[in-house]
């Protein structure tokens, strides 16, 4: 595609497509919950996320989501020049080749569970050696010996946030489309539940900025240490920041019109929607506050939510990500699950934007992808306890005495 404004009526043509959940489903799925033979919400969260899951799928039951798989986008920021991060950014390359030996944290536990793992480089500052690339968008399977990493390469990392915006906004849509076209190849290969990672030193600060710019709160409040930043670069990574989002907001775009976005939900979900769609506000924070890899993880959760597919949120950044992917169209989040309460200081106001409750709480903060691992096999108990359990009535067991116990509230 030539030119900006072609690709931006592309990427609202594919944002158009987002249907919403299926209530419906939804509420077979409560049903059929309050008829397993067990006390009513017996069985906690597990429950919720089985009805969750209905309202993504249009299924209340065979929702086989066993067949998991993770893309971890890996880019480099220019805004390291600033000395905001603990360690150097040779480390993005490093960990970026280990995905595919499968020796990093998060790409070690999916090889123990046999869960793929989709490197894709959107603009490491050094690229890895030549053979270790391809230009195909696919899955690795059994046969790939080691993986090979998609090359997506936007530039050799982005421009400083603490000296202009971080890149054009040709090269956001760029990065946001390749998120759809990692999903489409996720879809391709089977997979039903898609994990999303990054790797980028110094994201953290641009998961800060992004955040701080859409929700309005000061940075000093959503920074956080990253990798383990000493007390002198913390104060100079808020200064950063705060200074890049002023910049930012001094040129925002005008509201955007949020009347067509009712489309996205019906009437009665409306109220839980906390966020007005505002898709020239998301691509213009991206471009001048974001990087590469959380370009395409915005992508990649809109394009999930375009596949009805549940996707889980990592982190912090992730989570970063998730906003912008909710301000293109609010809805999105109804197909995200969070994975884990990150210990980075903006995770809780990231939550609450969008309004959803972490999984675990584990005290992790290592990014990758990391925390999507073990969040998946809470989703898939949930999803086996829904179709392997039998109704009272299949069970033959006398629930009678169930009637009197308080309603569960599923919603």
């Amino acid at each position: 595609m030539d030119g900006i404004e072609e690709q931006r009526t592309y990427l609202k043509g594919l944002v158009h497509e987002i249907g919403c959940i299926d209530q419906e489903a939804m509420n077979r799925a409560k049903e059929r919950q309050r008829r397993l033979a067990k006390v009513p919400g017996s069985l906690g969260r597990l429950e919720e996320i089985s009805v969750r899951l209905a309202g993504m799928t249009g299924n209340v039951t065979g929702n086989d989501v066993s067949r998991q798989g993770i893309v971890v986008f890996c880019a480099d920021n220019g805004v390291v020049e600033e000395g905001v991060a603990s360690a150097p950014q040779s480390v993005t390359r490093s960990q970026m080749i280990n995905f595919t030996r499968g020796v990093t944290g998060m790409s070690s536990m999916a090889k123990y569970f046999g869960i793929p793992v989709l490197t894709v480089d959107m603009g490491t500052k050094t690229p890895a050696p030549a053979g270790m690339y391809t230009a195909a968008m696919r899955v690795p399977g059994a046969e790939a010996d080691p993986p090979k990493i998609v090359d997506r390469r936007i530039a050799p990392g982005t421009r400083n946030m603490a000296r202009g915006r971080t890149m054009t906004e040709e090269q956001a849509v760029r990065g946001i489309l390749t998120g759809f076209e990692a999903v489409n190849a996720m879809k391709a290969a089977g997979i039903t539940l898609l994990g999303v990672g990054e790797m980028g030193i110094g994201n953290t600060t641009t998961a800060s900025a992004l955040l701080a710019a859409a929700s309005e709160i000061p940075a000093e409040m959503l920074v956080g240490r990253g990798g383990g930043l000493s007390d002198a670069g913390m104060a100079k990574k808020v200064t950063v920041v705060q200074d890049a989002v002023d910049r930012c907001m001094k040129n925002r775009p005008a509201p955007a019109d949020s009347s067509g976005c009712r489309r996205c939900c019906d009437e009665d979900d409306w109220d839980i929607v906390p966020v007005t769609a505002d898709p020239d506000l998301a691509l213009h924070l991206l471009s001048e506050l974001g990087g590469f890899d959380l370009c395409a993880m915005t992508g990649a959760y809109l394009g999930a939510a375009r596949q009805h597919m549940p996707v889980v949120i990592d982190g912090f950044i992730s989570s970063a990500a998730a906003c912008m992917a909710q301000l293109f169209c609010p809805m999105v989040t109804r197909y995200m699950f969070a994975s884990h309460s990150s210990t980075e200081s903006g995770t809780e106001v990231a939550m609450e934007r969008l309004g959803l409750t972490p999984l675990l709480n584990l005290g992790m903060r290592l990014g990758e992808g990391s925390g999507c691992i073990p969040a998946f096999k809470i989703i898939e108990s949930a999803s086996a306890a829904m179709e392997g359990m039998v109704t009272l009535e299949e069970g033959s067991v006398d629930g009678k005495y169930l009637d009197e116990l308080s309603e569960h509230n599923y919603d």
